[in-house]
């Protein structure tokens, strides 16, 4: 099984993560231009997409019960980057038996992982294996195809995690991503400008963009690159496995070291950015103003162990930031001075912030 069987790549998806768009800038309209934290909000429009691949629905933004799930999955995220984790993962047999942020983690995913199962339940009263609706139907159907190969890896407890996977990785770095992005519209205005130029010279305000428009608007392709670059949610990749003896320069790594790509050094490293620590678009765009490449782009790291999720994420960013921009104009409320401070968990997020979104 892989995303492609559930749509990703497909204009079916494409149309999904369109309509959700609208209903995103139809919450944002009903803020009336005043101040709010866009956090929620835009965490649940992204998580939405995940939900209709994996569970066949999506949820309400005034869904309370799922909107308190997203919270509780944001502060655990967050608890993650503590030093309670780390020390957790050093001692865990003393740690179990002391009190601290790390238990509410624990708490935290209890929970989630509750909501997880109940879906998978609610899916086996219905399952129907000829006609799959979405993820948990198929890999339920592998589940009845391989039920006498018990090192098949396809058992319940496997799909639950794998759901939560899916559901965790798909909604969190998309939407702390677009959070950063209409951070930095706010601090940038006159960027912010240029994107709704090109926005309205290709696409006009008669229709939703798509994702065929991209080719056509390198100026908005790169400045979204500069956000993932500069948003940097992810300063240490995941952590891998040396597979054999390898030698990195001067160092030998033995086979079975664990190894974390440090993702920080490659997007700000001041030999491959000509001005790495400045919020500047002019990295993705050659002289000529046509969206360039860059090989030291790696948000989503790089070789076979590449984000399997890359495809959908760079759909989602692309449809969701054009669309909030060709709707609306994003400044800092007035008297406020807009930062780009962030907070660390496992992601590198955004402080919570408020903005205004005024109609255009």
């Amino acid at each position: 099984m892989t995303l492609k069987n559930f749509g990703v790549g497909k204009k079916s998806l494409e149309s999904s993560i369109q309509v959700e768009s609208k209903y995103l800038n139809e919450v944002m309209v009903n803020e009336q231009g005043q101040p709010f934290d866009p956090q929620l909000i835009i965490n649940n429009a992204v998580s939405n997409i995940i939900c209709c691949l994996v569970f066949g629905d999506r949820f309400e933004y005034t869904d309370s019960y799922f909107q308190d799930l997203l919270k509780l999955m944001n502060e655990a995220v967050y608890l993650e980057g503590s030093i309670w984790i780390q020390v957790y993962n050093a001692f865990p047999w003393l740690m179990r038996r002391l009190p601290g942020p790390h238990k509410t983690v624990f708490s935290h995913w209890t929970k989630v992982i509750s909501f997880v199962r109940l879906k998978i339940e609610e899916h086996k009263v219905d399952w129907d294996p000829s006609e799959p609706r979405d993820y948990i139907d198929c890999f339920l159907s592998e589940m009845e195809k391989m039920k006498d190969d018990k090192d098949a890896g396809f058992n319940e407890e496997n799909l639950c995690f794998c759901t939560l996977d899916l559901f965790v990785a798909g909604s969190e770095t998309t939407s702390t991503t677009l959070n950063w992005g209409l951070l930095f519209m706010i601090n940038y205005p006159d960027i912010q400008e240029k994107v709704q130029a090109e926005i309205d010279r290709v696409i006009g305000q008669s229709r939703p963009p798509s994702v065929a428009d991209r080719a056509n608007m390198p100026y908005t392709d790169a400045v979204i690159h500069e956000i993932q670059r500069m948003g940097n949610i992810l300063p240490l990749n995941v952590a891998r496995m040396a597979s054999k003896d390898t030698q990195v320069g001067e160092y030998t790594i033995p086979k079975g070291t664990m190894v974390m790509a440090t993702l920080t050094s490659v997007l700000f490293d001041e030999s491959e950015w000509e001005t790495p620590y400045t919020f500047n678009p002019g990295h993705f765009l050659d002289a000529e103003g046509k969206f360039r490449r860059r090989d030291a782009f790696t948000p989503f790291s790089a070789g076979k162990r590449v984000c399997l999720g890359e495809q959908l994420a760079r759909m989602e960013l692309f449809i969701f930031f054009t669309s909030l921009l060709q709707r609306f104009t994003f400044t800092a409320p007035t008297g406020v001075e807009p930062t780009l401070e962030y907070r660390m968990g496992a992601t590198l997020s955004p402080k919570p912030y408020k903005l205004c979104a005024k109609t255009r």
